[in-house]
């Protein structure tokens, strides 16, 4: 496995070996052990989820507030523009963000630690994205900061017009959204 860093020393992109040949490919999606030896991160993982989103579908920017979850994901078809801000009022990285392209055909993850907002944006025809939570989902918890805050400045692709739930529409902007101390 890989490590590559983001311009936020605690958000990362994870490369796992993949072995491939003409009959297709295997590849470790998660190992404790070289998780831990690879990140130095000890948390464990509680709750397993997967969406499946059309083109343009944009999910975010979701957090829990006094639960954080941490969130490794990744997309298993398909393609998504994922992205994760910083909303730890105390880092000197708070308000930036860090993004990444997920597909089926990289393979690759991202790690979006406790503390952070998350969204994300479909690409392709249709996406299947699977992550793994280090907090269980508690809906009363549940905040949303909006996806084209002007202050995030986050340069979401421009290839596909985002469509959004009533809630995500809805959501304040960074300015008046609660954050983490």
């Amino acid at each position: 496995m890989k490590i590559l860093p983001t311009r936020i020393p605690e958000v990362l992109i994870v490369e796992p070996d993949v072995f491939g040949d003409e009959r297709g490919f295997f590849m470790e999606s998660f190992n404790e052990r070289k998780w831990r030896e690879a990140t130095g991160l000890h948390g464990s993982f509680v709750q397993d989820n997967h969406s499946r989103s059309t083109r343009g579908v944009l999910r975010g920017l979701h957090y829990q507030l006094s639960r954080p979850q941490g969130k490794l994901v990744r997309v298993t078809a398909g393609e998504v523009f994922d992205v994760a801000v910083d909303l730890r009022r105390s880092s000197e990285y708070f308000g930036l963000w860090a993004g990444v392209r997920l597909s089926e055909h990289n393979h690759r993850q991202f790690w979006v630690p406790p503390g952070f907002a998350h969204g994300f944006l479909v690409l392709s025809e249709r996406a299947d994205f699977l992550y793994k939570t280090t907090e269980f989902y508690y809906p009363d918890d549940e905040r949303v900061i909006i996806w084209n805050d002007p202050d995030l400045a986050i340069s979401w692709p421009d290839e596909v017009t985002p469509r959004l739930s009533a809630k995500d529409g809805a959501a304040p902007p960074l300015s008046d959204a609660d954050v983490y101390p």
